[in-house]
């Protein structure tokens, strides 16, 4: 028990802090990330409970529906409206960045408690290739979401509603693309690794803009 508690945990605690530690100038306060963190494990419960009447019920059709509604768009907008209406408005969202540390936080909280439940279901053995796609991925999506929140935040007010639906609707393609391939392709492997390492080079592109622009504010 204890082996698949810490195994289920380390990759979220170590990209989590990955990119917390990355926040050079003006670290948030680790009680408000804690809290995102634990936000996003709560949703769990009830996504996983939607889901499962969504599949008992048949109400979609087709796999493609299916994935999109009530894996990506729920998944990723629930995350996005915890991220919105508990963090968007704090007083310690002051950097561009910061959207980022809240966002993974949030997509970790998530990945975190949906992966000690998998191994616990299905055995420890599976920890490595859960770390490296399902606890990664969600951790990606999460500094997306972050990157254009923070974008919408510190913006000019014409430009905010656009930043804010690409928050919410960039994590729900990429999360519906994701599983897509994972149910789709027989041979999923050879798709899904190009598929990750385009969404760690877009995701680390979007951690390092918003470093830049915090660099720029903080220039005489």
């Amino acid at each position: 028990m204890i082996a698949i508690i810490s195994a289920g945990i380390a990759p979220g605690l170590a990209l989590l802090s990955y990119f917390y530690l990355k926040d050079q100038y003006e670290s948030e306060p680790i009680s408000l990330v804690l809290r995102s963190f634990i936000f996003g494990a709560l949703l769990v419960f009830p996504i996983m409970f939607i889901q499962y009447v969504l599949d008992v019920e048949a109400v979609f059709s087709s796999e493609f529906l299916y994935t999109f509604v009530a894996v990506g768009f729920l998944e990723e907008f629930f995350k996005w409206f915890i991220l919105f209406f508990t963090i968007y408005q704090h007083i310690h969202f002051n950097e561009h960045y910061d959207g980022i540390v809240y966002g993974v936080s949030v997509s970790l909280g998530f990945a975190t408690l949906e992966n000690i439940l998998y191994l616990f279901a299905n055995g420890v053995e599976h920890a490595f290739g859960r770390a490296i796609l399902p606890v990664s991925s969600h951790a990606l999506f999460g500094v997306i979401m972050g990157y254009y929140l923070g974008k919408g935040k510190f913006t000019s007010k014409e430009n905010r509603f656009k930043w804010i639906v690409l928050s919410c609707s960039i994590p729900i393609l990429l999360h519906s693309i994701y599983d897509s391939i994972l149910l789709s392709y027989l041979n999923w492997k050879y798709i899904m690794v190009p598929f990750m390492l385009f969404l760690w080079w877009f995701a680390l592109h979007k951690a390092k803009k918003a470093k830049i622009k915090i660099i720029d504010t903080k220039l005489p």
